[in-house]
């Protein structure tokens, strides 16, 4: 069924510490969704960019949240010229088989190297092999306590190895806000500085929503969103694209969230569920979809603010 194509920015600049964007009216077409597997186990939940010619993205490293065993958990996906996605699973190389990995991150300045995220906020260092991802190191995200509540679907690095910061968030429900996190990484002994933190909350999805569904931060420190609408496995799904505020960083009290006052809606995607979002150069967004019966998506867009 066409759907109208999510609104574009047509003009974004940093003014005076401001994000400004100017959004085009939505027209109906095609709406730009490229199905990468069927079934609620090959849903995608977070997403890294791994592969790019220019401002083509060639190849993306996705993760599945599935618990079971045998289960998909990650997969390469390459697009292919007017066809559907070629989508390869990995196998998973390490002690223990993950539970729920709801986010995924490259590791800035270190090619074929990832960070991928469990809700429980279990993290694994990975590296990238042909037909695999290989665990180097586990580590666990600051302030998880048992009976929390907390479901951490988005987490993000930025910055260089020397100076990395670990961006990373709650999802949220409804009344209860999403909490975005940011802390200073020691990337030699996976040590994370203090943590901070900022309440998220967005206006769009109106029911079942989750505030952060996934996250990335721009190289200037804008940190945009996905938000999902979710009442259960059968849909139905709505998302949107928002810019929350911003990562500061380089003051004496180390990385700090810097949330907007009101969270600025880039684009809607009627009829799924996305809860992957990765940015690339020349302001490229790649999206994923955990559409649960439905399966998962892939698309590529220009969302991102540098």
């Amino acid at each position: 069924m066409n759907r109208p194509r999510a609104r574009r920015p047509l003009a974004a600049a940093l003014l005076s510490g401001l994000f400004v964007v100017t959004l085009a009216t939505a027209a109906p077409a095609e709406d730009g969704w490229a199905q990468t597997g069927t079934g609620i186990t090959a849903g995608i939940s977070g997403i890294a960019v791994t592969g790019q010619d220019g401002a083509v993205i060639t190849e993306t490293v996705v993760v599945h949240d599935n618990k079971r065993t045998g289960q998909p958990r990650v997969s390469r996906i390459r697009p292919t010229p007017g066809g559907a996605p070629q989508v390869d699973v990995l196998r998973w190389d390490g002690e223990r088989e993950p539970v729920d990995l709801e986010a995924l991150s490259a590791v800035p300045g270190v090619p074929g190297e990832l960070v991928a995220l469990e809700s429980s906020g279990r993290g694994y260092h990975l590296r990238l092999a042909d037909d695999a991802v290989r665990v180097l190191r586990e580590f666990t995200v600051p302030g998880v306590e048992a009976g929390s509540g907390h479901n951490h679907e988005a987490f993000h690095l930025t910055g260089t190895p020397g100076r990395l910061t670990a961006v990373w968030a709650h999802r949220g429900q409804d009344d209860d806000p999403a909490l975005l996190y940011t802390a200073a990484l020691d990337w030699r002994t996976l040590t994370f500085g203090t943590r901070r933190s900022a309440e998220i909350r967005v206006s769009f999805p109106t029911t079942h929503v989750r505030h952060i569904s996934d996250l990335a931060v721009s190289p200037s420190g804008w940190v945009t969103v996905t938000s999902a609408s979710d009442p259960g496995d059968d849909g139905p799904f709505d998302s949107a694209v928002h810019v929350v505020g911003r990562v500061l960083t380089g003051g004496p009290d180390g990385p700090r969230p810097v949330p907007r006052a009101r969270p600025l809606r880039l684009a809607v995607f009627p009829g799924h569920k996305i809860e992957a979002l990765a940015c690339a150069s020349a302001a490229r967004a790649v999206l994923g979809t955990d559409d649960e019966n439905a399966g998962g998506s892939w698309r590529v867009t220009s969302l991102c603010p540098r």
